[in-house]
This record gives C-alpha cells, sequence and structure tokens, in this order.
C-alpha cells in the first residue's frame, strides 16, 4: 500500500502556505504517496485523520492560536509513531507559546541576524538517502537564527559571518517519542521550495519521517559544528 501524507497549511500569507503545499503535494504524488491536505488546524485534532497517515506536513507560519485540543492531538500522534516533516517557518516558527510542540520539532526560529535575504552558502555535511547526491549550493532567501535541540542530528549548515561566525544547523532530524521528525528552515516562499535542492531534501526527509531508510541518520549537533567550513 502506498504511504499517505497529511498537508495542514495555512497561518501567515507571506508564507505562501497555499502555494508551499501545492509544490509538495505535487512533489510526494510523484513519489508515490496518498496526499491528503486541509486548511483548518481542526484537522490535528481529527484522532482518525492523523492515524491513518504517515507523516504529516505542517505549513502554518506565526499563528499562536492552536487549541489546547489540536496541539495536544498532533503531538500524540507523531509520539505514537507517526512522522513529522516541514520546512521554513511553517514548521519551526509556529505556535510560539507552545514549548511542548517546539521540543519535537527540534528548533525555533528567533532572529535573521545580518541577513535577511542575501545569497549564502548551504553547506552539505553528511551524505544519506536525505543529502544523497547534493553538495554545498547558493541560495537567496532568508536566512534562519535559530534555537535548536542539541538532541538533533545534522545533514546542512550554514555559516552567519556577521554574528560571530555562528554555525546554524539547516536541515536535520530528530525522533519524538516513536515519531521520526525532519525539517529543513529552507522554504520561504514557494520558488524556494521548488529549487531542486531545497526539493529534494524536502521529498525524501518526508519519505524517511514516513519510515524509510534507517532511523539514525545525520551528524550529532557537536560534531556537525566541528564540520562547519570555518571550523
Amino acid at each position: 500500500m502506498n504511504k499517505s501524507v497529511l498537508i495542514v497549511f495555512g497561518g501567515w500569507l507571506g508564507h505562501q502556505p497555499k502555494e508551499v503545499s501545492a509544490v509538495l503535494a505535487e512533489a510526494m504524488q510523484r513519489e508515490q504517496f496518498r496526499v491528503e491536505m486541509r486548511d483548518s488546524l481542526e484537522a490535528f485534532a481529527d484522532t482518525e485523520l492523523l492515524g491513518r497517515q504517515s507523516v504529516i506536513v505542517p505549513i502554518w507560519t506565526m499563528d499562536n492560536t492552536i487549541t489546547k485540543e489540536q496541539c495536544g492531538g498532533l503531538l500524540s500522534a507523531v509520539r505514537n509513531g507517526v512522522g513529522i516533516a516541514g520546512c521554513h517557518g511553517g514548521m519551526c516558527d509556529a505556535f510560539r507559546n507552545e514549548t511542548e510542540y517546539q521540543f519535537m520539532t527540534g528548533g525555533q526560529w528567533v532572529a535573521h541576524p545580518g541577513n535577511d535575504g542575501r545569497l549564502y552558502t548551504v553547506n552539505i555535511i553528511d551524505d544519506n538517502a536525505i543529502t544523497s547526491s547534493l553538495s554545498d549550493f547558493d541560495v537567496r532567501t532568508e536566512k534562519y537564527y535559530m534555537h535548536v535541540d542539541p538532541a538533533i542530528r545534522v545533514h546542512a549548515t550554514t555559516t552567519f559571518e556577521d554574528y560571530e561566525d555562528a554555525v546554524m544547523p539547516v536541515t536535520w532530524t530528530k525522533t519524538y517519542g516513536k515519531g521520526r521528525v525532519f525539517y529543513t528552515s529552507l522554504g520561504h516562499q514557494a520558488n524556494i521550495v521548488a529549487m531542486p535542492q531545497t526539493l529534494h531534501m524536502l521529498t525524501r526527509g518526508i519519505r524517511w519521517a514516513a519510515g524509510e531508510w534507517q532511523t539514525n541518520i545525520g551528524l550529532p549537533f557537536a560534531q556537525a559544528y566541528k564540520r562547519s567550513p570555518l571550523r
């Protein structure tokens, strides 16, 4: 049976949630996934809907209106083995009052120090099913400075040269209970999601979160920092 993905989109329109969801829906259909889409957070309170998914993709930025039942339903589904995968603010600048949600995702956006829309380099620091065939690449878009969970396993980084040469994870995986978690900070709008490198990591990250490939991939956070170009 084909795997299934639930895409839930909404929130701040500046991140083009509808357009991003359409790009990802088409991409996952090409990967032979059954795609369901919802434009309401009530989807997270629907235990039957969540229970039949292999992976959930939230695309919902900066909205703090999620209810206890909605947030709890999402957390419970992932904790019990449904994967979660996403990008940019659609996953890691959402529900800012929900610290358990942030613990599940592995990070939260906090700033754009010295860089908001410049050309910057994404450094690929490992080679596995998610990053296979990718090499370092440049992108002109928002650069995310984030608070991150030291338990994440990192696949790509960037460097904030204007802020203490801080090395920041761009793409990572982790687990939450029985669920697999994938995230990339790329994806400000649909054109960035549709970039070949971004879409490659996203589609493969969604597949990984849905249960494909081994669970322990990527470099531990401290090791990833040492692997960065400036260290």
